[in-house]
């Protein structure tokens, strides 16, 4: 449990990092690493007509009520539109916007590959493979737990108080 423990904890701490020194990367374009991620992720061929907030809180791995802020400020800057969904009106989709695609592909990401190069020193292609793979184990995981816990979150809900 003690290197788990430390395994964790480093976790944190880089997590911490990236938001920090990311977010400082790409500040003068008026980002953060959260709204780095909401843009990458609109960017990708898959999301190319847009997101629901649903899809793109599942994606992310965020609260709904986290990414509505998130996305509100990011409207508000200009960087992306919301609009009901054409196919299911009760949710709305997240597109990135002209400004949003300028500030993306023309001013963050030689920034954000920059920054990658500076993370990523002393890193060989086969490092970086290992940490994607090991990383990916562990969401994957995280993801059993956050799942079982809802299960039981809803089970709970369902039986009502309790007697």
């Amino acid at each position: 449990m003690a290197l788990a423990n430390r395994v964790f904890f480093r976790l944190y701490q880089c997590a911490n990092m990236l938001h920090k020194t990311g977010s400082r990367a790409v500040e003068a374009e008026g980002l953060t690493t959260q709204q780095w991620a909401v843009l990458g992720a609109l960017s990708r061929d898959e999301a190319e007509g847009g997101m629901s907030v649903g899809d793109l809180a599942r994606y992310l791995k965020v609260s709904r009520q986290n990414l509505s802020g998130l996305v509100s400020r990011m409207e508000r800057d200009g960087h992306v539109t919301t609009a009901p969904d054409s196919r299911d009106r009760r949710s709305r989709l997240v597109t990135m916007t002209g400004s949003g695609q300028h500030v993306w592909k023309v001013e963050a990401q030689p920034k954000i590959y920059a920054y990658y190069e500076q993370v990523l020193d002393g890193f060989s292609v086969n490092d970086v493979t290992h940490t994607l793979h090991y990383l990916l184990k562990l969401l994957d995981n995280m993801q059993r737990v956050d799942d079982a816990q809802g299960e039981r979150k809803s089970r709970r809900s369902d039986a009502g108080p309790a007697a």
